[in-house]
């Protein structure tokens, strides 16, 4: 019986080792997981907010083709001077401009789309994110000073 309970002994005694050696691996394994699901996680993210950004962008534009429409329900169809012509030559330039930047930006996504780096991806993103606020905030100050302007005429070519 000494014997039995001696090799006894050295069962348990393996396989505290072995349990031992495994909670390492086990570890390893956890670390790795986590890892990959933070990954994951910023991955998810940086897609949402390319999404958002693709979102955005359709919304100036709807905003850019709203704003379009009530210029052109606003203006009369003959009576025209020259300070009009001016302001609609103003009018058609920031169109031009703007459709040219909704290029450019569609442009910056479909390259962010490729960026392999997760944070260099997630610093462009941000980038253009402020880039899109900058932009949204001088077309809007450019459409109501242009607004003011028609307006001016228009009080104008009343009083005649």
């Amino acid at each position: 019986m000494g014997k039995g309970f001696t090799f006894a002994l050295l069962i348990l005694a393996g396989a505290k080792h072995i349990c031992a050696a495994a909670d390492p691996a086990q570890e390893v394994l956890q670390e790795s997981g986590k890892a990959r699901q933070e990954r994951q996680a910023k991955e998810l993210k940086a897609r949402e907010q390319l999404e958002q950004l693709k979102r955005d962008q359709q919304a100036t534009e709807a905003q850019q083709k709203l704003d379009e429409i009530k210029q052109q329900k606003a203006e009369p169809a003959g009576a025209q001077n020259p300070q009009t012509g001016q302001t609609q030559q103003q009018l058609d330039q920031i169109k031009n401009d703007q459709q040219l930047q909704r290029l450019q930006t569609d442009q910056q996504l479909r390259t962010l789309e490729k960026e392999k780096d997760p944070l260099r991806q997630q610093q462009q993103i941000n980038d253009l994110q402020r880039q899109q606020q900058i932009r949204s905030l001088q077309e809007q100050i450019q459409r109501n000073q242009i607004q003011q302007d028609m307006d001016r005429l228009r009080q104008q070519q009343n009083l005649r």
